[in-house]
């Protein structure tokens, strides 16, 4: 948008004057890079296919792909970023470019929200722009045990509350590609309300009860809180099992249930054989030598589970962002308690339509738990994604299938 400045770690990109200023110093720029930033940053809400950047930037002047390799290069470069690092411009194969980084959009006059919350002048948080560039609000409430839930809200529009998960951080999910691109697209067009679970994130660490019992519990603070009457309900991973849980438990709140990658039973529960059981120990006893003794090659072990696909840089990501948000005794514990959820006795009491959205080769939960959760859930439907991903990547096909899905689900 025309005279928008946008914001970004230490530089600010001003659109109407053409200027890149780091710390508040030009910064030089060949026209075309500049040109190419811009476009991007003004997008970053999706990936930008090569051919629309061959045409914003060079027009109807014909240039190979080598040019926008080097504009690329040349962007990069003066943002601080590389073709390895690719921690702001991302390059998704045989698709495109994104701007990745978290962008604060700062426009000439005040927005109408300006002087009201904890917002203040025109100023706007964004991350990838889906969610209209709405400031996050961090909030807290404490559970019926004392422990101190935070919990946040950003976009606008009609809620969707998502159940927590581990590893999760209200804060710095904007800066990690694990999370940043879910939240931009899951608050497109709605109101996103999420919290951190008990033990990890902005939420307390230190904590009296650390049972599946306790993280419905905060669920429900959550809710109360925030003062939801009815509303749809997301749990991703093991926090599907949470909303499976608050779904059966408060059939009247829940209008729609959403799951992805998720399960009913945990690994040690569903162990059918002494192999599976062997099977199961030994994931967890990797997984908890990796947490106490922080050690990189176990927990990258860990991480290729969750990103099979992933680079080592991706898993080495991976594994820093997990060590920011819990305490390695912590992420033993929640390790633990994974492994012994069961809720596959209840799940049939969820009486809302209930949409399942799991990767068919997903390497960390089997597509027969999701297949499970199909047929324990009447009001449910099943649909399977072309990915061996345990939590989807911006980078791949089944993500923009995956949102589609949702934003289809809510709207009918």
């Amino acid at each position: 948008m025309e005279g928008d400045k946008y914001r970004f770690g230490e530089f600010e990109l001003d659109i109407a004057r053409h200027q890149l200023l780091r710390a508040g110093e030009p910064v030089h720029v060949e026209p075309r890079a500049l040109d190419l930033l811009c476009h991007l940053v003004e997008h970053r809400d999706r990936v930008v296919p090569k051919s629309e950047l061959l045409d914003e930037v060079w027009g109807d002047r014909f240039v190979s792909e080598a040019a926008l390799t080097t504009a690329l290069r040349t962007a990069r470069l003066a943002v601080g970023d590389t073709g390895s690092r690719q921690q702001l411009i991302r390059t998704v194969h045989r698709r495109g470019c994104q701007f990745v980084a978290p962008v604060t959009a700062v426009g000439d006059t005040p927005s109408p929200s300006a002087g009201t919350g904890q917002g203040t002048g025109a100023e706007k948080t964004t991350a990838d722009g889906p969610s209209g560039g709405d400031r996050q609000t961090i909030r807290f409430c404490r559970a019926g045990d004392g422990t101190r839930i935070a919990y946040a809200a950003v976009g606008s529009g009609p809620p969707l509350l998502k159940a927590a998960n581990w590893m999760s951080h209200l804060d710095l999910e904007w800066t990690t590609p694990v999370w940043s691109h879910w939240l931009g697209g899951l608050a497109r067009k709605r109101r996103l309300i999420r919290y951190d679970e008990r033990g990890c994130g902005l939420s307390d660490w230190v904590v009296p009860g650390f049972t599946f019992e306790d993280w419905v519990d905060d669920l429900e603070t959550v809710v109360e809180a925030v003062g939801l009457d009815r509303f749809p309900l997301l749990g991703v991973s093991q926090g599907g099992a949470v909303a499976v849980a608050y779904a059966a438990r408060h059939p009247e709140r829940v209008s729609r249930l959403i799951l992805a990658g998720a399960y009913a039973r945990g690994r040690q529960v569903r162990a059918r054989s002494e192999t599976e059981s062997a099977e199961a120990a030994l994931d967890l006893d990797v997984a908890r030598v990796g947490w106490i003794h922080q050690d990189p090659r176990f927990l990258r072990v860990f991480a290729s589970q969750f990103l099979p696909d992933g680079t080592p840089a991706d898993w080495d990501e991976f594994t820093a962002f997990q060590r920011q948000t819990t305490s390695p005794s912590n992420g033993v514990r929640f390790l633990e308690e994974f492994a012994r959820i069961d809720v596959s006795d209840i799940a049939h009491r969820v009486a809302c339509p209930t949409l399942i959205l799991h990767s068919r080769d997903d390497e960390r939960v089997p597509v027969s738990q999701a297949n499970e959760l199909a047929s324990l859930i009447p009001d449910s439907r099943l649909v399977l994604l072309k990915s061996r991903s345990h939590l989807l990547t911006a980078f791949e096909p089944a993500w923009d299938e995956f949102l589609s899905h949702i934003d289809a689900f809510l709207t009918e």
